[in-house]
């Protein structure tokens, strides 16, 4: 059963909600009529306003999201680690330069291993543009002077 403290309380809520019911309505309608008036929150045109809005606020969220990851602000912080350059070898194979501290690694990542290929002992400079600039370019003419400094 209802304890008579909580009858009390829902009679006052009642009693509130229809009295804001009474002054909301017209002069001379019945609180039965008013009542009746309200739109129903579950119409077709609160439906598709209810649709438009998440579908809205979602897509302002995907979009952020999208320029925060192209702009290279939503990186999570590794201590000094940075992504350089990146190159595909293949539909799931990659070559990575990262530069942690002072120090630039070459790694080779596959699907299940990451493997060091290279850790350049003079950094790659992406500060001045070289003749073809691009990190492939830089890459094999700096391990055309490994193997040259090697033989």
């Amino acid at each position: 059963m209802i304890s008579s403290r909580t009858q009390k309380l829902f009679v006052s809520v009642t009693a509130s909600v229809c009295s804001s019911f009474a002054k909301a309505a017209k002069p001379g309608t019945t609180p039965a009529e008013t009542i009746a008036s309200v739109q129903d929150p579950l119409a077709m045109t609160n439906l598709w306003q209810l649709t438009l809005g998440m579908v809205a606020v979602l897509g302002l969220i995907v979009g952020i999201s999208w320029l925060l990851k192209r702009s290279g602000r939503f990186q999570i912080a590794g201590g000094g680690l940075r992504v350089l350059g990146g190159l595909s070898m293949g539909t799931r194979e990659r070559v990575v330069l990262l530069q942690v501290g002072e120090t630039q690694l070459l790694l080779g990542v596959a699907p299940g291993r990451v493997q060091t290929l290279h850790v350049l002992e003079q950094p790659l400079d992406f500060g001045k543009p070289v003749t073809g600039s691009g990190f492939s370019d830089q890459l094999s003419r700096i391990l055309k002077k490994e193997q040259r400094s090697t033989s």
